[in-house]
């Protein structure tokens, strides 16, 4: 396993436009691959973020065109490419997957991560939003080595349930890459937060590229792409505009942290007992 990682964080401002996406995609990790990352990553649905009326139609088979194209581009530049999340066709569905895809140098698929847990809330600010109208929950946590280190995936909403981000600690993980498109009204007080408890809690680093600006019908998503470390400092971050994020990845630093804060070492799953479901509202 190397000790560093070259990382490059793709923060994109998508719109309903899939051509236009892929055409801003690529050339991000061109740019990205040109900087000498090994990794590159991009953010949530990045080939269609418009109305929800159009996701089915903008959703793609997989495997298929777009991710030979991808493919194509890992294999061109010899890098490993995680492709954010792409909106993946369900035959004889009506809505689709959220779903992460790794190429790896080759340009073959590694890794395939369908979203779990979906964004369905109603805010103070009388916003409401059903992703679960349009998608459909995957239902498998997944990981996958990259150079002999172990990582995690999950993607945005996910952040927020941290039984996830453990099993993926527990299962050898030591990064988590999480593609977002993280709302303004919720980013700007909670993303941070919960990027840096999540590397905290299980002593690892965090890789979140998401959509900056404003998108049709009128969301805005928040930005500030970045990438924590295993201590809970941020390494990196992108500002509001759409941009390449380029870091390094010191790996000693999980073992060095897991050994002084042994958090994962001193559980104690044998007095853990999930207690019977209550009504939450």
């Amino acid at each position: 396993m190397p000790d560093t990682l070259a990382v490059a964080l793709v923060q994109m401002n998508s719109q309903d436009d899939p051509e236009a996406n892929l055409a801003a995609a690529l050339s991000g990790i061109d740019h990205a691959a040109e900087s000498g990352a090994r990794l590159v990553t991009l953010p949530e649905v990045w080939t269609y973020l418009g109305p929800d009326s159009g996701n089915v139609d903008a959703a793609v088979p997989v495997p298929g065109p777009l991710t030979d194209v991808l493919a194509k581009r890992a294999r061109d530049h010899g890098i490993y490419l995680h492709a954010g999340s792409i909106l993946e066709q369900i035959p004889g569905e009506n809505r689709t997957y959220n779903t992460t895809i790794v190429f790896d140098p080759t340009g073959e698929i590694i890794a395939t991560y369908r979203k779990i847990h979906l964004f369905d809330v109603d805010l103070e600010s009388d916003t409401s939003y059903r992703e679960s109208a349009t998608v459909k929950a995957g239902d498998e946590v997944v990981t996958f080595d990259l150079d002999g280190i172990r990582v995690g995936l999950a993607i945005c909403y996910d952040l927020r349930f941290p039984e996830l981000f453990r099993i993926l600690a527990l299962r050898g993980a030591q990064a988590i890459i999480l593609p977002a498109a993280f709302a303004l009204a919720t980013g700007k007080d909670h993303w941070e937060t919960l990027i840096r408890a999540r590397a905290i809690e299980n002593g690892l680093f965090m890789i979140a590229p998401g959509q900056v600006g404003v998108h049709p019908p009128g969301l805005r998503c928040y930005g500030r792409s970045m990438v924590v470390d295993p201590w809970g400092l941020v390494i990196a971050q992108a500002s509001d505009v759409p941009q390449v994020l380029a870091t390094t990845l010191d790996f000693s630093l999980v073992e060095r942290v897991r050994g002084q804060v042994p958090s994962l070492a001193n559980r104690q799953p044998e007095r853990y007992h999930w207690p019977e479901p209550v009504e939450v509202s």
